[in-house]
């Protein structure tokens, strides 16, 4: 990334948001695969030994596209100690719908509206939100606040409302994944936006 680049993310509050998300997908897709491969095993040192990735039992993760972190490693550590594990899948009506469904290992999927793999639905696979443990984002960035910006579909937004708005949010853990090159100085919030409890990426973690 450039220096003009990097400059504007330090000041991310002077860009709107379609410009932050151009430049941040713009960033994550620079990265060559040996680096995908570096920051998706960084990412697994990070969570796979975390008592609260080792606690859940039911944990949803996302199958990567578009330069985002591959957590393909934590699915397939998961599925090794007999977790439960979900991925997200779009409803064909209505279509601005998520639920969020259990897939085992060997599972074959077929590409979605937006050509992301994910199985076929089910519902008798589909488990409520309020009864998963642990949902592991993407993201395009994030601030060490719990903001998040999307892909601007506002899928998990509009998915994880309900919880958002319950007065004794418990479960699930909300935590983003993301390149350390997806960090900005400050995210505005909108109004729609559900706050993460937190970001790991290859380097670290940002607690809220």
């Amino acid at each position: 990334m450039t220096s003009s680049g990097a400059a504007s993310l330090n000041d991310s509050s002077a860009l709107s948001r379609p410009q932050l998300r151009r430049l941040l997908r713009k960033a994550r897709r620079s990265l060559n695969r040996a680096e995908q491969r570096q920051a998706a095993q960084g990412l697994y040192r990070q969570l796979a030994q975390d008592p609260l990735f080792r606690r859940a039992r039911h944990v949803s993760l996302y199958l990567p596209m578009d330069g985002e972190i591959d957590p393909r490693l934590l699915l397939r550590e998961a599925q090794r100690r007999g977790k439960k594990t979900y991925l997200p899948v779009l409803s064909a009506w209505p279509r601005t719908k998520m639920v969020f469904q259990r897939v085992k290992p060997g599972e074959r999927f077929r590409p979605n509206r937006f050509r992301i793999p994910e199985p076929r639905i089910d519902a008798r696979k589909q488990r409520k939100i309020w009864a998963l443990d642990l949902i592991l984002m993407p993201l395009v960035g994030f601030d060490d606040q719990g903001g998040r910006l999307g892909m601007g579909g506002g899928f998990y937004d509009r998915s994880l409302a309900y919880q958002a708005r319950r007065k004794a949010w418990q479960k699930p853990v909300l935590l983003g994944l993301a390149h350390e090159c997806q960090k900005v100085g400050k995210l505005a919030v909108a109004s729609w936006d559900v706050p993460l409890q937190g970001t790991v990426s290859d380097k670290r973690w940002y607690l809220v």
